[in-house]
């Protein structure tokens, strides 16, 4: 597996080895040894999950005060454009974003650690995004930072695409309202 680096340090890009032939392709998608030795982390991930979401869909962007999750994302069909948001005030990166596509072609994983608000749109006609939580998720500890904040200014890569959010996520907090870690 390798490890790219990206202009936040604690956001990582992951590019496992795939080996293909005429009959298809084996990847590890997951190896605890290994994960540990690339990035030097030590994790244990609590949690998996799913979800389908079509051409457009943008879900984010999501964090947790209370039980901060890391998130370890990948995409096993389709295209998306996954995007982390530094929450940490005392980071000289606050408030910065790191954008990755991930793909079915590609393979790549995307390393969120807590402490970082995290969001993706789909690019693709559909999606499956799976993703890994190193804590159990608790809706009441959830925030969401506006993902259309001037602020921070992600450039969502939409393609004239027109976003369907959640409602939640259409009331999203500006980055100066936000709560955020210390």
């Amino acid at each position: 597996m390798k490890v790219v680096r990206t202009s936040i340090p604690e956001l990582l890009i992951l590019e496992p080895r795939v080996f293909g032939d005429a009959r298809g392709f084996f990847m590890e998608s997951f190896n605890a040894r290994t994960f540990a030795e690339v990035t030097g982390l030590e994790t244990d991930f609590v949690q998996d999950n799913h979800s389908r979401s079509q051409r457009g869909v943008l879900r984010g962007l999501h964090y947790q005060l209370r039980q901060a999750q890391g998130k370890l994302v990948r995409v096993a069909s389709g295209r998306v454009f996954d995007v982390a948001v530094d929450m940490r005030r005392s980071s000289p990166t606050f408030g910065r974003w790191e954008g990755v596509e991930l793909s079915e072609d590609n393979h790549r994983q995307f390393w969120v650690p807590p402490g970082f608000a995290h969001g993706f749109v789909v690019l693709s006609e559909t999606a499956d995004f799976l993703y890994k939580t190193t804590d159990y998720y608790a809706p009441e500890h959830e925030r969401c930072l506006a993902w259309d904040d001037p602020t921070v200014a992600v450039d969502w890569q939409l393609e004239g695409i027109e976003p369907l959010l959640s409602a939640k996520d259409r009331v999203g907090k500006s980055l100066a309202e936000a709560e955020a870690f210390d």
